[in-house]
């Protein structure tokens, strides 16, 4: 009962900083991708296995060889929603072109996530990383230090070549919002053109 309150309570502050803009990056903009500072750019993106919310698991390494999408996100977050059907444009685009597209729901009931499923139409996989651990493997260090490490990556986008490396990683800018995925877009373009510049 102790660790639901104390959930809520982070889900409300958390909110609460998101809706009044406060949040935002400093580390990267919308806009083109081509910038120094986003962070884990040429590392390798960490592995993980999730379930889906289609009852199948889902596991990184299985993607090998294509290029990967990937978006952190709640339900309550409105960021995140205000993405979700550009998530499935980019999918209905791109993924004839051999991209795979994910969206990793963090720490959240199933129920939950099957209705943001159903409300956006999404044909992708919707993964659950129910205890944070894979949101916490990709929070860079040093930014939101007000946050906790699985809420660090929340309306984030990466991009991950066929080799595994990230390419762009965009953390929420309240005052630069991309929702219409721009920056993502611009890298898989170039990616699926041969430029393997970040």
């Amino acid at each position: 009962m102790e660790y639901r309150s104390k959930r809520a309570d982070f889900r409300r502050t958390l909110k609460a900083l998101l809706l009044a803009g406060i949040i935002t990056s400093t580390v990267s903009l919308a806009g083109s991708p081509n910038r120094e500072n986003q962070p884990m750019i040429g590392e390798s993106a960490p592995l993980f296995s999730l379930p889906g919310v289609d009852g199948k698991t889902y596991s990184l390494a299985d993607a090998a060889g294509k290029y990967v999408v990937i978006h952190f996100a709640t339900t309550w977050c409105p960021f995140c929603n205000a993405e979700a059907p550009h998530l499935q444009k980019l999918y209905e685009e791109y993924g004839k072109k051999g991209v795979a597209v994910y969206i990793v729901d963090v720490k959240e009931e199933q129920a939950q996530v099957d209705k943001l499923v159903d409300k956006f139409g999404l044909t992708f996989p919707v993964l659950m990383d129910t205890d944070g651990a894979v949101s916490t493997q990709y929070a860079p260090e040093g930014v939101q230090p007000d946050l906790e490490r699985d809420a660090v990556p929340l309306a984030s986008n990466l991009v991950i070549d066929r080799e595994g490396k990230i390419r762009f990683y965009s953390l929420l800018n309240t005052m630069a919002f991309d929702a219409k995925l721009t920056g993502v877009r611009e890298t898989l373009d170039r990616l699926l053109e041969g430029d393997p510049r970040p």
